[in-house]
């Protein structure tokens, strides 16, 4: 004898259970939080790689200057010169209004 639970576990159940995925799930990914919001972190994620990318570029020829500047004398006097806007003893300056 077939109970009347084991029919309902049987057959009405899974058919709930489907019944209740097929309206969910559409629900969910057209919510806020759903489909868009994947969109806008694969965007937000993109957007960070690019900027590693750049940083890391900019690592990368920085620590080149640093070497330079280790080995090389007339390197760090370019650096002197230009960031830090230092002249020799015997170097006149002549500033120009613009």
């Amino acid at each position: 004898k077939v109970t009347p639970l084991a029919v309902f576990t049987q057959r009405v159940l899974p058919l709930l259970v489907l019944g209740l995925a097929m309206v969910s799930v559409p629900l969910m990914m057209l919510s806020p939080a759903g489909l868009s919001r994947l969109n806008g972190l694969h965007l937000e994620k993109q957007r960070t790689d690019d900027e590693i990318s750049h940083l890391s570029a900019q690592i990368q020829d920085l620590r080149a200057e640093v070497e330079r500047i280790k080995d090389d004398p007339a390197a760090v006097e370019r650096a002197a010169r230009d960031q830090l806007g230092l002249v020799r003893r015997t170097e006149v300056v002549f500033q120009f209004k613009q």
